[in-house]
């Protein structure tokens, strides 16, 4: 009841900005009545694991889903994360890999499916570095690849910023993960990350 008195009003308003809209959620009821009002995206931390959630995503052909990655529980995930054989790249993309394939089966279109690998969701910097030096095992499942590196703790490792200053960190995640096949990137500064890609497309002609 919480979370729809909190995320409805905002989505009444939001499906009529003649944009696509997604909903952050991994309750089944919630998205539900997201999809009763028009939204056009699933975006779930959870991967449509909980009971009855594939089959209400499914129950919506065209509507897009995220399925993404994490280990563990928001409240406790960053508690010392470790993977079998420390692969975090191998671990993600069997899970992935498997998420993917349950939709398909429950009957979400392929081109409705997109991955997001869950950087710093129950993964320590390590982890998420490797991510992104291998993320090309990540590409080869086949369905488009969301990134969300913008302002993330390892950025802030990596440049000793707080949070409130990785603008340049963020944009930099964002050119990179894109270089490597991202298709969407999820960013807290839109316009300058849009600024930044166009001119890397435009110096470098044999990218996407």
């Amino acid at each position: 009841a919480e979370q729809l008195a909190r995320v409805l009003p905002v989505l009444r308003h939001a499906v009529t900005l003649g944009v696509p809209v997604s909903v952050d959620t991994a309750d089944p009821v919630v998205m539900g009545e997201a999809l009763a009002l028009g939204v056009d995206i699933l975006n779930d931390v959870r991967a449509l694991r909980a009971p009855g959630a594939l089959a209400l995503a499914a129950g919506h052909p065209g509507a897009g889903v995220c399925l993404m990655h994490m280990q563990g529980e928001p409240g406790s995930m960053q508690a010392a994360p470790h993977y079998p054989d420390d692969d975090v790249v191998g671990a993600v993309a069997r899970f992935l890999a498997e998420r993917r394939d349950a939709a398909l089966a429950a009957g979400i279109a392929h081109e409705c499916i997109a991955l997001d690998p869950g950087i710093g969701f129950g993964k320590t910097p390590a982890h998420n570095l490797a991510l992104a030096v291998e993320q090309h095992r990540l590409v080869e499942l086949g369905c488009p690849l969301l990134l969300g590196w913008s302002r993330k703790s390892t950025l802030g490792q990596l440049t000793g910023r707080s949070v409130d200053d990785r603008l340049a960190a963020s944009v930099a995640a964002a050119l990179a993960a894109v270089q490597q096949g991202a298709s969407i990137v999820r960013v807290h500064d839109v316009a300058p990350t849009v600024d930044a890609l166009k001119v890397w497309r435009a110096l470098n002609p044999f990218n996407p």
